[in-house]
């Protein structure tokens, strides 16, 4: 199921980003007292009361002809046009400014549900500052403190009742993956390829795809669902750089898939955005395959596709466990070989290890590479257990989790790995003390 999704507007400096950060509980977005800081579209996920949703946080509509104004305005307009809620804030120490009446039209013409939040009532004195603001229409004006976290827990619980009424969808055992990369690498083409039919438009103009499409099909018995996510949208005067619109749809499919098919253009080879998706994919703990489209195209020598692989495993590290195919939508190389890969990568996303057989990898690693002795005191490893998958996550209790560096967990990764078949599924490791 789609999680729903809060978009948080504003004219700039009302604190929009100190109150994502609060609720995403990390500092995602860049905070910093100077308006228009935020350019783009920021990205996270929030829980409140067991309550799943994404977040979209914003740069600031402002009327002036300031710097990045234009693009900043569209890009809030397309936050508002996926949001399923709207979080308006407005900071109670200027009161109701032109700016802010500039936000209440383009929230008047999205006609999505709007809590209005007052941010900047840091006390109790402040709180009279709110009753102007019955003015703008969107009903009580909620007081809130980003900076202290104070009546955060009163709006949520206001966001979480305007959340869309959802029919659950009994689940069936499809194995669920998505296609995911920058415009016009090959995704239409591929899910195509994949069919061995015309499903989904193709074209060469970047953007075509307009919705996310989901297809399901069956390869050798094992049933499959796939969604198409090119993602180019224009509603009315709302425009953007296409590359940068996908990753949205990108990242509300990926949040509903078990594998992801990475797709790049072997053409054009590695760009930014290509770091951003697959980077999104791989912090959702998703099983993922990459794949590199367009692979016809190229002149090749005997080391064409080793250095190509080379050059993908440098820039994409944090991605090792993730498998490399090299296809062509248009001939059908190697296409076949997909479904197949899928399925293993999925199964391995999935999979769950013994206690007894974990933890004899465990020692045995201990005995390879001793443990570190950090100011006198040595780590010490007692044992070590799987608690979930999906990815699959491992527990190790030790005497002081603080002794236990990166590299070493890194060191037990690989051991992990060397042990068992977990390839195209990123792992875990949480260290805990046995008290």
């Amino acid at each position: 199921m789609a999680l729903p999704t809060v978009a948080f507007i504003g004219r700039p400096n009302v604190g929009k980003s100190t109150i994502f950060n609060r609720i995403a509980g990390d500092r995602i977005s860049i905070v910093e007292d100077t308006p228009g800081v935020t350019r783009d579209r920021i990205y996270s996920h929030g829980e409140w009361l067991s309550t799943k949703f994404a977040m979209i946080d914003t740069g600031g509509i402002q009327i002036s002809d300031a710097p990045f104004s234009t693009q900043i305005k569209n890009q809030a307009e397309i936050a508002i046009d996926e949001a399923d809620v709207i979080v308006f804030i407005v900071s109670g120490k200027e009161g109701v400014t032109d700016d802010d009446e500039q936000v209440t039209k383009i929230l008047y013409r999205s006609d999505k549900p709007v809590v209005l939040a007052v941010n900047k009532v840091d006390n109790p004195e402040s709180r009279e500052d709110i009753y102007d603001f019955y003015s703008l229409g969107f009903g009580d004006p909620m007081p809130i403190s980003g900076v202290h976290g104070l009546g955060l827990g009163d709006l949520l619980d206001k966001v979480v009742e305007k959340f869309p009424k959802t029919d659950e969808k009994a689940p069936n055992d499809d194995i669920r993956f998505s296609i995911i990369g920058r415009p016009n690498v090959g995704k239409s083409s591929l899910v195509n390829a994949i069919l061995g039919e015309d499903r989904v438009i193709v074209s060469d103009i970047a953007g075509t795809t307009r919705d996310a499409i989901d297809t399901r099909f069956e390869s050798d018995g094992i049933k499959f669902t796939m969604v198409d996510t090119a993602g180019i949208r224009k509603r009315g005067k709302v425009y953007e750089n296409t590359e940068r619109y996908s990753v949205m749809r990108a990242m509300k499919a990926i949040d509903q898939s078990d594998v992801i098919l990475f797709v790049m253009n072997a053409e054009e080879g590695i760009r930014e955005q290509d770091k951003k998706v697959a980077g999104y994919a791989h912090e959702a703990g998703k099983a993922i395959i990459t794949v590199v489209n367009k692979w016809d195209t190229l002149k090749k020598t005997n080391h064409t596709q080793q250095d190509f692989e080379t050059l993908i495993r440098n820039e994409f590290q944090y991605m090792a466990y993730s498998p490399i195919i090299f296809v062509s939508a248009v001939t059908k190389q190697r296409i076949e070989k997909l479904p197949e890969l899928i399925k293993r990568v999925y199964d391995n996303h999935e999979k769950r290890v013994q206690s007894s057989a974990l933890n004899d990898v465990i020692m045995d690693a201990v005995a390879i590479h001793p443990t570190p002795t950090v100011n006198g005191k040595r780590l010490r490893i007692y044992y070590a257990t799987q608690v979930v998958s999906g990815p699959p996550t491992f527990v190790v209790f030790v005497n002081n989790p603080d002794l236990m560096h990166f590299s070493y967990v890194r060191f037990l990764e690989n051991q992990i790995r060397d042990n068992f078949d977990f390839m195209g599924t990123p792992i875990r490791i949480i260290k805990r003390s046995r008290k």
